[in-house]
């Protein structure tokens, strides 16, 4: 898929809770430092894994399921295999009624539970990262020698 820097950039600027499900307490694991990375960068950050209902992650504690979200929950980052995205979504457009985003991280699409959303007025973004999509287009990873394609007087 793809996505101009201008789309991503608005749902990145626009979003202020993030609900990342598939989160792992494990902080080598990609889904926890993504989590990390957008608490540090002051995105409200939920973690959903049943495995680990109840911990403390970033001053929030890890819910169960979708169900369990607060209503303030607008983006939600997907974790998971692609199997699983239809009933993550299905559950997101039940139970989230400020929902404005489902994200699919690297390596997860499915084009049937994205028509669902986008059926609703939710947008979407399959097989990408917002920790990277944020680094690339605020130009952080130019300190890592990447040409992100962005110029900006920052050093």
């Amino acid at each position: 898929m793809s996505y101009s820097d201008a789309f991503l950039k608005e749902i990145l600027a626009r979003t202020k809770v993030v609900a990342v499900v598939g989160v792992s307490l494990n902080p080598i694991r990609p889904s926890y430092y993504v989590a990390r990375y957008l608490s540090l960068k002051g995105y409200r950050v939920i973690g959903v894994n049943p495995g680990h209902v109840g911990a403390t992650l970033f001053g929030e504690e890890v819910r169960g399921a979708i169900e369990d979200l607060p209503a303030e929950v607008d983006m939600v980052d997907i974790f998971r295999r692609p199997e699983a995205v239809p009933p993550i979504v299905a559950a997101a457009l039940d139970h989230l009624p400020n929902l404005r985003t489902v994200w699919m991280q690297i390596g997860v699409e499915h084009a049937e539970a994205a028509a669902a959303a986008e059926a609703r007025g939710i947008e979407v973004v399959m097989n990408r990262c917002p920790k990277i999509e944020y680094q690339r287009l605020h130009g952080e990873l130019r300190m890592g020698g990447f040409n992100t394609g962005v110029i900006s007087s920052k050093l």
